[in-house]
């Protein structure tokens, strides 16, 4: 861990003061950079490709057991910890579907209001009958509430 962070920092302080600082060796560090990467760094690569192709074609909301599955099922062998690992690091993270949430409850004992106007838009005078629309729309803000009386003015 501390060889990586020397390699993100070389450009803004000297290799052998960070060397000394962090209690590394140069010679550590520069062998660890010549060094090949691993089979399991590759493997996780490999992986890594697999795992970014099906989150993009999941739109996102793949998380690591249903990633898991998907790549068994296409023939790879990798536990779900692993795909969880590689997932976290790449910053994959799945959106999660909002719940249904019933707004309406028609199931009580409370009184309900009679329908005075009964679909007859008709009025023998002016305000006598009124009619509004009421619109909840959610923003990044919060709701915006939008009222729309028919007649062009709310009753005092």
């Amino acid at each position: 861990m501390s060889f990586a962070f020397i390699d993100a920092e070389k450009a803004r302080f000297p290799v052998s003061r960070m060397c000394a600082a962090l209690g590394v060796s140069q010679s550590g560090y520069f062998a660890w950079k010549t060094r090949p990467a691993s089979r399991r760094q590759r493997d996780d690569m490999v992986f890594l490709a697999h795992i970014r192709t099906a989150f993009k074609l999941s739109i996102g909301t793949y998380g690591s057991p249903r990633m898991r599955r998907d790549l068994v099922d296409d023939g790879h062998r990798i536990g779900r910890r692993r795909v969880a690992r590689l997932m976290r690091e790449n910053g994959l993270i799945a959106r999660s579907k909002r719940r249904f949430k019933r707004t309406t409850d028609s199931q009580h004992a409370r009184p309900v209001a009679p329908n005075l106007i009964d679909r007859d838009f008709q009025a023998e005078k002016p305000d006598r009958k009124w009619g509004a629309d009421i619109s909840c729309i959610w923003t990044a803000e919060g709701w915006l509430l939008s009222y729309s009386p028919m007649s062009g003015q709310f009753p005092a």
